[in-house]
C-alpha cells in the first residue's frame, strides 16, 4: 500500500469519526516521519516496566527494595505495607511470593 493510500484511509477514518483530530495528527506524523513527539509513557507504566528485585536492599528476595526504586517510595514503607497485608488475611504473603516469582532480579 502506498503512502497516498494510507493517508487517504486516515482521512476517511477521521471523516467517519473513528479518529479524533489529535489521533489523526499523530498517525499522519508517524506515516510521514515528521518530528511530532510520540505520546509520553505514563509514570506508572514506566515504573512497572522498570520493576526489578534489588540485590542490595533486601531482606529476603529484594522485592520491597526493588519496588522502592521503581516507585520512589522508601523500602520500609513497602515492607510495612506487605506486613500489614500479611496479618490482614495473608494477602501480603501471596503478593510477595508472586512478585518474587515474576519480577526479575537486577
Amino acid at each position: 500500500m502506498s503512502l497516498a493510500d494510507e493517508l487517504l484511509k486516515l482521512v476517511q477514518l477521521r471523516e467517519r469519526g473513528s479518529l479524533t483530530d489529535s489521533e489523526f495528527d499523530r498517525a499522519k506524523a508517524r506515516l510521514l516521519g515528521t518530528g511530532v513527539e510520540p505520546l509520553v509513557q505514563p509514570k506508572l507504566a514506566q515504573s512497572v516496566n522498570g520493576l526489578r528485585r534489588s540485590r542490595t536492599d533486601k531482606w529476603l528476595a529484594g522485592v520491597c527494595g526493588g519496588t522502592a526504586v521503581a516507585t520512589g517510595v522508601d523500602a520500609w514503607i513497602w515492607r510495612l505495607l506487605l506486613t500489614v497485608l500479611f496479618f490482614a488475611g495473608g494477602t501480603g504473603l501471596v503478593l510477595y511470593v508472586l512478585l518474587w516469582i515474576f519480577v526479575p532480579a537486577e
